[in-house]
C-alpha cells in the first residue's frame, strides 16, 4: 500500500502543483520522493511509500539499467513475480514486486503486461522512449486510483481523489475528476510539449474469465468435475492458495476479526499458513465493538480456538459519531451503508496504527458479493437472478466494500490484503452452477461453510454463524449502529431541508435524514463531486427503506429461533 500521484503537461509551477500530492500523505508514512522527468519540464511523479518489501531499494518511480526509458509508479501487490521471473528468465534489479511490470511491458506489450499480473494494483507506467503514457487497474479495483484528464491534455492521476481536486490549471471550468474503471488500462500519446491524448480504454480482464497468469500459476491443476466432494476439495484448495501467496511481506502481519464467517475463515487459514511457514510471531486479530457487541464475543471465540494473539477496541457512540466527518472525508463518499460500515472500521485501523506493530492486515471482503452472503438473496426469484446480481456486486466493489477497506486501512498507513477477491478463487466459484451456490436451508453461503464443515479450522458455531452486517454486528441487538446514528442525526437536520433535498442535491438525492447529514459533510469536501457515486448500496428483490440487514425481516426471524 502507497499513495501514487502523477502530472503531464501542467501549466502550472510544478513545485506549486507538488502541494495536492501532500494530501495522501497517509498512505505512505515511510518515504516520499517528488521528480520531475527528463525531458519534459512539466511533468513528474510524485510518491508516498510504505515499506513492505525491499526496504532499501523500493522507493518509486521505478526505473532499472536495463530500460531507462521506462518511468513505473504503482500501488499494489504482485504475487506471482517469482513464477513470471522464473517462466521468462527476467533479471530483477530490486526485490521490489512490481518491477515485473517492467520487465513484461518490455517483452509483450501493456495488454499482456495487465493481463498476467496475479494481483492487486494501480499503475502508471511511462515509455519515454515511444512517448506513451499507461495507467492500470486491478480487476475489482481493490487499489484505487483516479485521474483527470482535460480537453487540452492535461492529466493528472492519483490514488485518492483529494490528491487532484485542488490542482491549478488554466480552465475556466473545474476539471473533471473520475475514478478509474477496474479490470482497464489506457493508452495515451505523450506529445512532446507534455500534454497527452487518449488512445483507447481497453477492458483486459473480467470475474468471469479465467486468468491469463492461472497457466504460470505453481498450483496444481484443479481436478475437474462438479460432484460435491471435488468442489469442496477445490475451494478448500484455492483458498488456501489465496491465502498463502499473500504472506509476501517484510512487516508484521494481522487480521480484522468480526466473527463473521469471512474474516473467521482468512484469521484460522492464517494461523495454519504461517505456522508452517515457521513466522516468528503469533498473529494478531482486531476486534471492534461496543459493550455486548455479538461480534466481539464470537470473535474472541474464534481468536481462543485458532490461538492468535486478540485485541479488543471498545468504542462508544460519542467517539463513533465524532468520527463521522473524518471517515467520509477519507472515503470520498456519502453512501450510507458504507459509512456506517466505515466508522468501526477507522477506528480499529486507527489503534491497530498507534498500538501495534501490525501493519500488513488481512481481512474478508468480497465474500459477501461472491458467495451471495447477504441475506436479501434469500429472496432472490431464481438460482439465475442471483448469479446475475452476485457479478453485479462484484463489478461495483469499486464503489462500495472494497473502497470501504482500502480508505480506512490507509487513512492510518495500514496495508489491506483480501484472499477472497483472489482471482483464481473468484473465477472458480463464479463458474460453478448457479444453483450450488444460493443460499440453502435458510443459510446464505452454503456451500462456502460446507466446503470447510470437515477441515476443523473454525468451531462449528462460528462456520454456520448467520450473516451479520459488520455495521450492526459492532452494537448490541437491543440497539443497532444504524438507530443510534439516525437517533444523533434526527437532531441535526431539519424536515424543511430533507423535503427540500432533492432542489439542492439533484442527483442522488438523500431520502432520509442520515442520507442528508453525510451528504451536507461530503459536498463540503467535495463540492460538485457527487457522481463518484453512481447510485447506493441497496438490498434487491424486497421492500427496502434501509440497507441494513437488521431491517429486513427474514433477519427477525432468524435471530429469534
Amino acid at each position: 500500500m502507497c499513495g501514487i500521484w502523477a502530472l503531464f503537461g501542467s501549466d502550472e509551477c510544478l513545485s506549486v502543483q507538488c502541494l495536492s500530492a501532500m494530501k495522501i500523505a497517509h498512505r505512505g508514512p515511510d518515504a516520499f520522493r517528488f521528480e520531475n522527468v527528463n525531458g519534459f519540464t512539466n511533468c513528474c511523479f510524485g510518491f508516498h511509500r510504505l515499506a513492505i518489501v525491499d526496504q532499501l531499494y523500493g522507493m518509486q518511480p521505478i526505473r532499472v539499467k536495463k530500460f531507462p526509458y521506462l518511468w513505473l509508479c504503482y500501488n499494489g501487490e504482485i504475487y506471482n513475480f517469482r513464477q513470471l521471473q522464473k517462466q521468462f528468465g527476467f533479471e530483477y534489479q530490486t526485490l521490489v514486486d512490481g518491477e515485473v511490470i517492467l520487465h513484461l511491458y518490455n517483452r509483450g506489450g501493456i495488454e499482456q503486461t495487465a493481463s498476467m499480473l496475479d494481483g492487486v494494483f494501480a499503475f502508471i507506467l511511462l515509455d519515454t522512449a515511444n512517448r506513451k503514457v499507461f495507467l492500470g487497474r486491478d480487476t475489482y479495483g481493490v487499489r484505487p486510483l483516479f485521474k483527470v484528464l482535460t480537453e487540452d491534455g492535461f492529466l493528472g492521476v492519483c490514488s485518492e481523489a483529494k490528491g487532484l481536486i485542488n490542482l491549478k490549471h488554466s480552465m475556466s471550468s473545474c476539471p473533471k475528476v473520475e475514478p478509474f474503471l477496474p479490470g482497464h488500462y489506457e493508452v495515451l500519446d505523450l506529445k512532446p510539449s507534455g500534454k497527452v491524448a487518449s488512445v483507447e480504454l481497453v477492458k483486459f480482464h473480467s470475474c468471469k474469465d479465467e486468468p491469463l497468469h492461472a497457466a504460470y500459476d505453481t498450483m496444481e491443476h484443479l481436478p475437474a468435475g462438479l460432484d460435491l466432494e471435488t468442489v469442496k476439495s477445490n475451494i478448500r484448495l484455492l483458498f488456501e492458495n489465496a491465502v498463502r501467496k499473500r504472506l509476501m511481506s517484510h512487516r508484521r502481519i494481522g487480521c480484522l476479526l468480526s466473527g463473521g464467517l469471512d474474516s473467521s475463515l482468512v484469521a484460522a487459514m492464517l494461523v495454519k499458513l504461517m505456522k508452517e511457514s515457521s513466522v516468528s510471531y503469533p498473529l494478531q486479530t482486531f476486534a471492534i465493538g461496543m459493550e455486548d457487541s455479538p461480534d466481539l464475543l464470537a470473535a474472541r471465540k474464534v481468536a481462543a480456538y485458532i490461538g492468535s494473539e486478540h485485541h479488543e477496541v471498545i468504542f462508544n457512540s460519542e467517539e463513533g459519531i465524532q468520527a463521522l466527518e473524518e471517515v467520509i472525508f477519507s472515503l470520498e463518499t456519502y453512501d450510507i451503508t458504507t459509512v456506517r460500515a466505515s466508522v468501526g472500521m477507522y477506528l480499529v485501523s486507527r489503534h491497530i496504527s498507534k498500538k501495534t506493530d501490525s501493519v500488513v492486515i488481512f481481512s474478508g471482503e468480497g465474500s459477501d458479493e461472491l458467495t451471495q452472503g447477504y441475506i436479501y438473496f434469500h429472496k432472490a426469484p431464481s438460482p439465475e437472478e442471483a448469479m446475475e446480481d452476485s457479478e453485479r456486486l462484484l463489478r461495483e466493489l469499486y464503489m462500495f466494500d472494497v473502497l470501504r477497506a482500502d480508505r480506512t486501512t490507509a487513512a492510518h498507513g495500514l496495508e489491506l490484503r483480501v484472499p477472497f477477491l483472489d482471482h483464481r478463487f473468484t473465477y472458480y466459484y463464479l463458474s460453478l452452477p448457479a444453483k450450488l451456490r444460493i443460499p440453502k436451508n435458510g443459510i446464505e453461503k452454503h456451500l462456502l461453510r460446507e466446503s470447510f464443515q470437515d477441515s476443523n479450522l473454525l468451531p462449528k458455531e462460528i462456520l454456520w454463524r448467520p450473516k451479520e452486517a459488520f455495521s450492526d454486528g459492532i452494537t448490541s441487538l437491543k440497539k443497532s449502529w444504524f438507530s443510534i446514528l439516525q437517533e444523533y442525526v434526527d437532531l441535526q437536520v431539519d424536515d424543511l431541508l430533507l423535503e427540500k433535498a432533492a432542489e439542492k442535491f439533484p442527483f442522488n438525492p438523500p431520502k432520509t435524514k442520515e442520507g442528508y447529514y453525510y451528504r451536507q459533510i461530503f459536498e463540503k469536501h467535495y463540492p460538485g463531486r457527487a457522481d463518484w457515486l453512481s447510485h447506493y448500496w441497496m438490498p434487491r428483490w424486497i421492500e427496502a427503506t434501509d440497507p441494513s440487514a437488521r431491517t429486513l425481516k427474514h433477519y427477525k426471524s432468524a435471530t429469534k429461533e
